[in-house]
């Protein structure tokens, strides 16, 4: 295993900044992630990869370009490195970074062909699953959110309710681990409003919190670009990563459409509607929000959109809204608004 593709693709992984100090060098570290312009090494700050497993379940080693939508692992990126055009090169470069020993012409060959396999959660596994789903009325996702002082889900809220949701145990998780949980499907939408992902939040039943495993949260699909939207697109938006940060935001501003990037790599990649003029950035306090600010912030200004950083006042908004109550949360945002978005959104919404 750990001289297949797999496992060569997982050691990457396990040294993710010194593979990208290597093979992408006019780059730089920016919290956990490494911004270069793109997979040929180009300076700029497109592409990003994960250095380290995030909490929602991000792997490490997988990248996604923001300016052109490629997306792949490290192997990828020694394949466009090298300009290989064999996956027995990429292997032989990986290894000899890796101080690996080389199998010989018969391994190779044969771990190749089992170790290709055909990319799982696309757009169509997806779909299937928001198929699956039921309306989110009455059900457990509306008393999970209820307990963290989010209020009532709107008509059309891209929320969903599954009573089974697969779940795949990672190594973290215990032995015995359930395979089956109920879950909060989020749907992934582009501008056409099709669905290209979803977004799964495992709960438990017992205490209406997140399922007690190691990454409750999980994407799959086509995430880059797209987003969970609530609300029809318009001249004035909102943006943030997570699903309950912006439902936070819409209890105490609920006419003001938004979308949740679901990361802070995929909210500084989001597509703009065309009617678009003034993007309200729901930033989380941390280095990746930051970070994400300053890409998205420079994404807009270079389409003529105005970008205003919305700042918490605890980590994230909905800490906010959960820990301080509605009103010190109205309070904290109005002079961050412009003053007509104050009036129209969040005043009257009191």
């Amino acid at each position: 295993m750990k001289n297949s593709a797999t496992g060569i693709s997982q050691r990457l992984a396990d040294n993710a900044e010194s593979v990208c100090r290597r093979y992408l060098s006019k780059g730089h570290r920016e919290g956990r992630y490494w911004l270069v312009g793109d997979a040929r090494n180009t300076p700029g700050r497109s592409l990003y990869v994960r250095l380290v497993a995030s909490p929602d379940g991000g792997a490490a080693g997988k990248w996604t370009d923001a300016a052109t939508g490629d997306h792949g692992d490290l192997l990828d990126i020694i394949t466009i490195a090298g300009g290989h055009a064999r996956l027995r090169d990429t292997l032989e470069e990986a290894r000899r970074f890796l101080s690996l020993p080389q199998p010989s012409p018969r391994q190779e060959g044969a771990g190749s062909r089992r170790e290709r396999k055909t990319p799982s959660g696309t757009p169509e596994a997806a779909q299937r699953l928001a198929a699956a789903s039921q309306p989110v009325g009455g059900t457990l996702v509306t008393d999970y959110l209820a307990g963290r002082s989010i209020g009532p889900l709107q008509a059309g809220d891209p929320l969903r309710f599954h009573p089974r949701c697969y779940y795949r145990p990672s190594r973290k998780d215990p032995p015995g681990t359930r395979r089956a949980w109920p879950a909060m499907i989020a749907l992934v939408t582009n501008l056409a409003g099709a669905i290209t992902g979803v977004h799964r939040t495992w709960l438990d039943p017992t205490t209406i919190e997140k399922a007690p495993v190691a990454y409750p949260r999980r994407a799959m699909g086509h995430l880059l670009g797209h987003g969970v939207r609530f609300g029809r697109a318009g001249a004035v938006m909102a943006a943030g990563e997570g699903i309950e940060t912006m439902l936070s935001l819409r209890t105490i501003m609920p006419a003001l459409p938004a979308i949740a990037g679901l990361s802070g790599a995929h909210l500084a990649a989001i597509r703009f509607p065309p009617d678009l003029r003034r993007l309200y950035i729901a930033r989380d306090a941390d280095s990746t929000g930051a970070a994400a600010e300053t890409l998205l912030t420079r994404r807009a200004a270079e389409v003529g959109i105005e970008a205003i950083p919305l700042a918490p006042m605890l980590d994230d908004f909905n800490s906010d809204l959960h820990g301080l109550g509605a009103d010190r949360l109205r309070a904290h945002l109005a002079p961050q608004l412009r003053d007509e978005d104050a009036e129209r959104h969040l005043l009257l919404s009191g």
